[in-house]
């Protein structure tokens, strides 16, 4: 059965009439959606400052600064401040990726100014109280050793090494252990100070509160935050494909399972074959019990614990991976399965009913994951972060219809090359 539109859901999606974005003086974008069928707010954001500028010697700086940042500011200490928050029963929390130092929270209505002058001092007035940083250091550094145990973990962090060769997308955001044990609080204090700005800033405010309103509490929090002297944006080096098959195996004693990756680049998430590559995915591995790969590899030949796909499409580049978690006595016999499949799906059109489907699931979800405030303030962030537009949500049904068999097959053949992929495992040595 063919997709239909959204059309009686259309007029509750997010559009240019129900979001107000608004641009402060020092350069933050504000995005607030007004929804008074509850009264929490939720709070979504990020300051364009991220792994990117952390040096090779110090890799986790962004990672480990942003998570120091509720540790105690000029106004609260740590106490304090999460005494604050759970007085009320409001929450803020802080990660980092590789372009963006990432933030979310929600609260009562209420309760929103509370939050945001919190937030503005995390961000502005942060003093990285030594105890706190210890005590922190030894909290990432327990989580890097967890990591080097994760036959999955490892993988991927190899996978994504031999892909973005030389580019920031190859390295761990959270670091190493030698660089995390090499960090000061002075190289924290100095990364704050001289990275932290608002300039491209966004913040997102989605619930029971009028628009202007809301940028009038924004305006009081932080449109006093100024800062002359900014780093300017890094310049990313072009992702090349692979020009050849790369096969590695990562070693854990101990492990009776093996995890592979198999996968190459993927499309940037604004890139206009990023519909026909998602939609492709969803075939691949994802649709139903994972597609086709989980019913070749999983169910028909019953060779792995689990295996699908996943295309992972960020600001400069994306990823297109199959993972499956495995028997190493079927290691081979599972990427020779994925392989074959991969050439079946870059050698023929799926099928008119695999495609009707995945759309109606794409179509059909769509109002269900913007039933929440925490869904929506998610949805506004990802328009501005990828520039998608404010209509974005309102073209969607139309964005997904358009694709047909003939455009994933094109796409899967721009991006995929069986035989010049990365062919990353980890688990007991062979």
């Amino acid at each position: 059965m063919m997709p239909q539109p959204l059309s009686s859901h259309l007029n509750s999606l997010p559009g240019p009439d129900d979001i107000k974005r608004y641009e402060l003086r020092n350069g933050i974008i504000l995005l607030t959606r007004p929804n008074f069928n509850s009264q929490s707010v939720v709070v979504n954001g990020y300051i364009q400052c991220g792994s990117m500028f952390d040096p090779r010697e110090k890799l986790g700086l962004a990672h480990f600064t942003a998570m120091a940042l509720m540790r105690g500011s000029a106004r609260r200490d740590f106490q304090q401040t999460y005494d604050a928050l759970e007085s009320v029963g409001a929450s803020i929390g802080f990660s980092s990726s590789v372009h963006h130092t990432n933030f979310g929270g929600r609260c009562l209505a209420e309760d929103l100014p509370l939050v945001l002058e919190i937030l503005s001092d995390s961000l502005r007035e942060p003093v990285f109280p030594e105890d706190q940083i210890e005590r922190l250091r030894t909290q990432l550094l327990t989580g890097l050793a967890i990591r080097a145990q994760d036959t999955e973990e490892m993988a991927s962090l190899a996978f994504d090494e031999t892909l973005f060769a030389d580019h920031p997308y190859g390295l761990p955001e959270d670091g190493y252990v030698e660089t995390i044990s090499q960090i000061t609080r002075q190289d924290i204090q100095r990364f704050q100070k001289n990275s932290y700005h608002p300039h491209g800033m966004v913040l997102v405010v989605v619930g029971a509160i009028e628009p202007d309103a809301c940028y009038d509490l924004v305006c009081q929090a932080l449109g006093g935050w100024q800062m002359e002297n900014t780093l300017p944006l890094r310049q990313f080096p072009v992702v090349t494909p692979l020009k050849k098959k790369i096969v590695k195996h990562i070693g854990i004693p101990g492990k009776s399972q093996a995890d592979v990756i198999i996968g190459t680049l993927g499309p940037r998430r604004n890139a206009p074959e990023y519909m026909s590559a998602s939609l492709g995915n969803s075939i691949l591995g994802q649709f139903g019990m994972m597609g086709r790969i989980g019913d070749i590899v999983r169910e028909k030949s019953g060779l792995a614990y689990h295996a699908s796909a996943s295309l992972n499409s960020w600001i400069e580049a994306g990823s297109w991976e199959v993972s499956a978690g495995v028997n190493p006595a079927n290691l081979q016999r599972t990427i020779d399965l994925v392989h074959d499949e991969l050439k079946r799906f870059t050698a023929e059109p799926v099928t008119a009913e695999e495609l009707a489907d995945s759309k109606a699931n794409y179509i059909g979800r769509l109002p269900l994951s913007l039933e929440s405030n925490g869904g929506v303030a998610g949805a506004l962030l990802n328009i501005e972060r990828f520039q998608l537009g404010l209509d974005y949500y309102r073209r969607y049904a139309d964005t997904v219809n358009a694709v047909t068999p003939e455009s994933v097959l094109e796409t899967a053949r721009q991006y995929i090359h069986p035989d010049k992929m990365a062919i990353i495992s980890a688990g007991p040595e062979k």
